[in-house]
């Protein structure tokens, strides 16, 4: 027993000390990235303010708050170029690429920026896309949702040594410095699905359904510019209340929930997430007709049905491509 007990004590001795020096090697990452690394800077995400771009609005812009860290309260850092390039993602087959090579957009100097809470050098950068178009030679009618463009900050030291993405490691882009360098702000289109509406459900199919319907009321509730929820939680409409309970959609409150959520992608209706059983859903037979909404959503276990949504104000639903 003392053998043992002994043994027991050894271990817990050395084990206690290998947790100490790993706790006092943690504690070292952020001095040897500043300075250990020939005496490196990093450029750190304050505040990302604005990271997309919605079409048709003159002033959108992409706008970032950053901070020049280095040993030296951020003197290492002499001026910080901004290049900003295009990705054209959405080349139709045999349309021609507007891809965009990085171009230097603008230089700033350092010295001109404020002293933020920690010391540090801060400024605010925006360009806005009426500014990246005609720097890139392109006009409103070359981009389009899910296109990106690109802004890359670039630190230029007083000894002429150069920090960018390229140097960047899982320690730079992690959660304590977030210091990407490199930023892809995407086009994305402007939705208008939050409505209040009266829908009918018909032609509903699955294990156990054969033709029924229904008619019932809901909203769409935006979660964010392109994605939404409903005001009953549910996205069935009146399907599970009508097949699975026997009663019209007011009788009762079950309904197709779980995590699913709409999203409208530049007038494309989709599905995310699942609902309560882990299915996923999805949409099709899209259309619209002034401020009526008709489409057919399908689970993957079987169930379907068609949906006409009808707006409670009159107004005409807007979706692009409609």
């Amino acid at each position: 027993m003392k053998i043992k007990k002994l043994l027991f004590t050894s271990c817990l001795t050395v084990l206690l000390a290998f947790f100490f020096h790993a706790c006092d090697e943690g504690d070292a990452i952020v001095d040897d990235v500043t300075a250990n690394t020939e005496r490196g800077a990093i450029l750190r995400t304050v505040n990302l303010i604005s990271n997309e771009l919605p079409l048709g609005q003159e002033d959108a812009n992409f706008s970032v708050e950053v901070e020049v860290q280095d040993v030296e309260s951020g003197d290492l850092v002499n001026t910080i170029e901004v290049y900003l390039g295009f990705r054209d993602n959405t080349v139709e087959e045999g349309g021609t690429d507007l891809d965009k090579d990085e171009i230097l957009i603008t230089t700033l100097d350092v010295a001109s920026f404020s002293i933020g809470e920690f010391g540090f050098p801060r400024t605010t950068y925006t360009i806005t896309v009426p500014e990246m178009l005609a720097a890139l030679g392109l006009d409103n009618d070359d981009i389009d949702g899910s296109d990106q463009f690109t802004i890359r900050f670039e630190l230029v030291l007083d000894d002429g040594r150069r920090y960018s993405f390229a140097n960047n490691s899982g320690t730079l882009t992690g959660s304590f410095f977030s210091s990407p360098f490199l930023y892809t702000p995407a086009v994305v289109c402007l939705s208008e699905l939050a409505k209040e509406f009266t829908y009918v459900t018909s032609n509903m199919q699955g294990p156990f359904a054969a033709g029924e319907s229904t008619t019932g009321e809901d909203a769409f509730v935006a979660l964010t510019g392109t994605t939404y929820t409903t005001a009953s939680g549910f996205f069935d409409f009146g399907y599970y209340c009508t097949v699975y309970n026997g009663g019209a959609a007011s009788d009762c409150g079950d309904g197709a929930a779980g995590t699913l959520e709409i999203q409208d992608t530049c007038g494309t209706l989709s599905f995310l997430g699942a609902d309560q059983f882990g299915d996923p859903w999805e949409i099709y037979d899209v259309s619209v007709s002034g401020d009526t909404l008709t489409f057919t959503w399908e689970s993957a276990y079987g169930e379907i049905a068609t949906v006409a949504l009808t707006t409670k104000d009159g107004s005409d639903w807007e979706l692009l491509g409609f």
